[in-house]
């Protein structure tokens, strides 16, 4: 019985943090949510990755994940950020691998694709902050959007991220 409520208040905890997250696709928190915004601040943006990448939210704060995609070689990739959306984070991934639900906007076309850790240089042994997955449908050459489901260190997390078409130089 006590487990059972340990598993209820997992559950719990982890909504309560999707709904807290910042991980609306305009990139604002929640209407009334403080989660990870400077004093004075009523909202905040991700904007663009160290990588040059779509920023969201992964777990309330406490990790980031920016996505990157490589038309050419048909190639996503998810770093693990950490609060300050800067620094790389390594965690230990379930089975070394995070999963990347996405929808072409272009297309309309949703699929999947299993993200494979990619060790970075200075990631510590068992640890990755980028993980790497292929598919033809990245190919295509459009904006995506997404959630990243995997689990960190045995914690759960989801996220949302959404790239914004780029504006014509003037």
């Amino acid at each position: 019985m006590k487990s059972i409520r340990t598993l209820a208040a997992g559950l719990a905890f982890v909504a309560v943090a999707l709904v807290l997250g910042c991980n609306k696709p305009d990139g604002t928190a929640p209407k009334g949510s403080t989660k990870n915004e400077p004093k004075g601040k009523e909202e905040h943006t991700h904007g663009k990755g160290p990588h040059g990448g779509a920023v969201g939210d992964w777990g309330g704060g406490k990790y980031h994940i920016e996505f990157t995609v490589d038309h050419p070689k048909k190639e996503a990739r998810v770093y693990i950020l950490g609060s300050n959306q800067k620094s790389p984070v390594p965690i230990s991934a379930k089975d070394g691998q995070i999963s990347l639900s996405i929808t072409g906007l272009k297309t309309k076309e949703t699929f999947q694709v299993t993200l494979k850790a990619d060790p970075q240089k200075g990631d510590p042994e068992g640890k990755a902050s980028c993980f790497v997955g292929t598919d033809d449908k990245l190919g295509i050459e459009q904006e995506f959007e997404g959630t990243v489901s995997g689990e960190a260190n045995g914690t759960p997390y989801t996220g949302k991220f959404k790239e914004e078409p780029e504006l014509p130089k003037k």
